[in-house]
This record gives C-alpha cells, structure tokens and sequence, in this order.
C-alpha cells in the first residue's frame, strides 16, 4: 500500500485513541500540516474495523501516527495499553510503519482551540476528538521532522 519510493512518509493519518471514540487526522510531511478528517465509534476500545479500512484506503498514508496517552509523570495510566495494542493491531492488519507520541494535553489542547473558535457547540459531535488527533500529528512533524 505504500506507494512512496524513498522511506520518509508523505501522507500520514493520526489517530487519538479513546474507548469510545478514536479521532483521526490526515496531514503530510511537505508542508507538515495536518486536518481533522473523522471520528470513528469504538465499543469499549475496539474500534469500527471497516470504518478505519476505508479511510486507509481512500487516503493511501504511507504510514500511521498514535497518541500514546500518559500520565503527567510521564508514567502509563490504564488506557495505556489499549492504545498501543491498537496501534500493533493498525500494523498487522494494513502493513504499514506505525508512529507512537506521547499525547499529554492533547485533548485539553483541542478543547480549548475548538472553544476559542466556537464556544462550546464546537465541542460537541467528536469534533474534540478530531482536533486531538490533528495536534497529535502536529506534534510528530514537530518532534520527528525538524530535529
């Protein structure tokens, strides 16, 4: 599926793990800007497979970007774990490289963005969830592109 020569990804998608929710970013490394795209419904962390099967194959990412949630401390709280189980699952069932990043105040982050922008109807409707997984991406270019 991926269909980028070289080994630096293009296209990628970010997903913002909950149990219930997942938020998901589509953004690429030229100009290292990403957008909200979906959220997708989760039943006590399993995600809607065929749902994340389309965006996959309609956008074609040449990889896939997690927010890993923690603790302030920087220790793992218990959705920790469901988080990066997904994230081997993404791997195992599209074959592509897959990112973690630590996600702290993420969330906090799209509130208040979406908040400033709207007031609190833009908070409803998965939308924090989307903006989530934005920043998160946002952060990965940060992180990872501009050592």
């Amino acid at each position: 599926m991926n269909t980028n020569p070289d080994k630096t990804p293009r296209i990628l998608i970010g997903f913002d793990f909950g149990m219930k929710r997942i938020g998901v970013a589509i953004g690429q490394t030229i100009t290292q800007t990403a957008r909200p795209l979906d959220t997708i419904q989760a039943k006590e962390g399993i995600p809607n497979w065929s749902a994340i099967t389309k965006l996959i194959h309609k956008w074609l990412p040449d990889a896939l970007v997690i927010g890993i949630p923690l603790n302030m401390n920087g220790t793992e709280q218990p959705i920790t774990q469901y988080a990066r189980q997904f994230a081997n699952s993404l791997k195992e069932r599209f074959q592509l490289p897959v990112y973690e990043i630590d996600e702290r105040l993420t969330t906090k982050d799209a509130r208040e963005q979406l908040f400033t922008q709207g007031g609190y109807k833009l908070l409803q409707d998965g939308q924090v969830d989307r903006v989530a997984a934005q920043l998160i991406l946002q952060n990965w270019f940060a992180e990872k592109l501009n050592k």
